[in-house]
């Protein structure tokens, strides 16, 4: 048999069955600053943690390993994904003084209207109240690890437990309870594994206390490099405080709660206190207890993704489940001698995706198409069978989890980060394909250029901005970006207010 004739009886007997199942459910599990790196699907070289459960995602479904973010941070990813749109199109540009306009076209509004069952439950930092659920439970701002307040459809409740366990209970409440006759949209956002990364009692001492193979760039002096990345406050060495490297007892727990942190933490707090470290020895026992505290709320979470798994293989609806694990953003795990996120660079710019389309998208595939949270709204609407708004700007890469990735799918991506001064990481935007990255760090006295390529330079040491024979490639990115500004109608300058307060003179 022909190999298009084939594949287009392969497409018709799938909308067969599709049509007999009706629209499938989807399952959005969405993690705050969870590392690509920390999931053991992508194989990091480290091999810092193992995640049986989100590596079964990937396993039946498929990895992708060039998902990108369009502004590396929490409440802009988490306004993208609703709307598939840009900071500037959404108007969600920043941390420090963003609102979420609840008015604007979201995927839960969409696909409620298309008569699914639409909650969602835990993390929300958007500030406005969620719109287009039936029903919401969120944390009010960042939320706490230990015993958290929660809103529910607008009435706040306090809850007893740990924070991932709270928005996994609550979430299998919820689908218990669901109309069995209705596809339902469930977003299950943790808070996890978010600064201050406070770990669940249970798994304290998880890691063995063991020292983790410490990444090549941990020593970083940013040599070959321009102002913006010797400027920042984003160090392990220098940059984190008490409460982050578990020098003093949170305020939240239990008299017997504190008993069973004071037994794990004091005794180690003790010998640290005693050694007095400098240096990088120092930066050596920051590094690894963050890490032992990072991992374990990443434990958690790969718990509750099990939990949440075994829940749709109980009520066999696995089948006609699309299953979605992400996060907000990539994170820095020590790489650059870094925490957290914000710049262009591949461990923050990169988030982790896998998904689980049983009977469409082939188990155990891999993806390198540059896709992004811009496109999970088209692509999950698409998926439900409903149009596409004309506005988003992301794309449907339905395609792609079939295995035919367009010819013409994006070879170029735009990013821009606003936010000011949060860890003094100075605005910047860019333009990224497979091998080069070009970077306007705009504001400051001397706004400047960088250009890295990752053939040469996989770990992003040194710009070759200006090198002759760069002068090709840097003429031909400089294009490029100006034509992706001008077809996502950037404004040029900024609009009043994204940077949260004002950047750099």
């Amino acid at each position: 048999m022909p190999r298009l004739l084939a594949a287009s009886l392969a497409a018709l007997l799938f909308l067969a069955q599709a049509a007999l199942a009706g629209p499938p459910n989807i399952l959005f599990i969405f993690s705050d600053d969870h590392a690509y790196q920390a999931i053991s699907a992508y194989g990091d070289a480290r091999k810092l943690i193992e995640t049986p459960a989100i590596d079964r995602i990937a396993r039946e479904g498929m990895r992708f390993d060039r998902c990108l973010v369009p502004n590396s941070i929490c409440g802009p990813s988490r306004a993208t994904v609703l709307t598939g749109l840009y900071s500037h199109r959404n108007g969600f540009f920043n941390n420090e003084n963003s609102r979420f306009d609840g008015s604007q076209t979201t995927l839960p509004k969409l696909l409620q209207a298309a008569g699914y069952q639409t909650a969602i439950i835990g993390k929300w930092h958007l500030v406005s109240e969620p719109t287009g659920f039936d029903h919401w439970q969120i944390l009010p701002g960042q939320g706490e690890y230990y015993h958290p307040e929660m809103i529910v459809d607008g009435k706040q409740i306090k809850e007893q437990g740990y924070v991932t366990d709270v928005i996994t209970e609550r979430s299998l409440e919820w689908l218990n309870k669901r109309d069995p006759k209705r596809p339902f949209f469930l977003m299950v956002q943790h808070k996890a594994p978010h600064r201050q990364w406070e770990p669940p009692l249970r798994l304290l001492g998880h890691d063995h206390d063991r020292q983790y193979p410490e990444p090549p760039t941990l020593a970083d002096d940013f040599a070959g490099r321009g102002p913006a990345e010797h400027e920042q406050k984003m160090m392990i060495s220098r940059d984190m405080n008490e409460g982050d490297l578990k020098l003093q007892t949170p305020k939240r727990l239990t008299a017997e709660e504190r008993k069973t942190w004071d037994a794990y933490y004091e005794p180690r707090n003790a010998k640290f206190r005693e050694a007095k470290l400098t240096g990088n020895e120092l930066l050596r026992w920051r590094y690894n207890r963050y890490l032992h505290d990072y991992l374990a709320c990443v434990r958690a979470v790969d718990d509750s993704v099990g939990r949440l798994l075994a829940a749709l293989d109980e009520a066999k609806l696995a089948d006609n489940t699309i299953v979605v694990y992400t996060s907000d953003q990539g994170f820095y795990l020590g790489e650059h001698g870094w925490f957290d996120k914000r710049w262009i660079f591949d461990e923050s710019l990169r988030t982790p995706l896998v998904v689980r389309w049983p009977g469409v998208t082939e188990p155990g595939k891999t993806s390198s198409a540059m896709v992004s949270n811009l496109d999970f709204a088209p692509t999950l609407l698409a998926a439900a069978g409903q149009p596409v708004p004309g506005e988003m700007q992301g794309h449907d890469f339905g395609p792609v989890l079939r295995g035919q990735t367009p010819a013409d799918w994006r070879k170029s991506f735009y990013y821009h980060y606003y936010e000011w001064p949060t860890h003094g990481v100075r605005p910047h935007y860019g333009v990224v394909t497979d091998r080069f990255k070009l970077v306007r760090f705009y504001t400051g006295k001397e706004p400047y250029w960088e250009l890295f390529d990752r053939q040469t330079d996989p770990l992003e040491l040194r710009s070759v901005w200006g090198q002759a024979d760069y002068r090709q490639t840097q003429e031909e990115l400089l294009a490029e970006l100006a034509r992706l500004r001008k077809e996502l109608a950037v404004p040029d300058p900024d609009p009043p207010g994204s940077n949260g307060k004002t950047p750099p003179n």
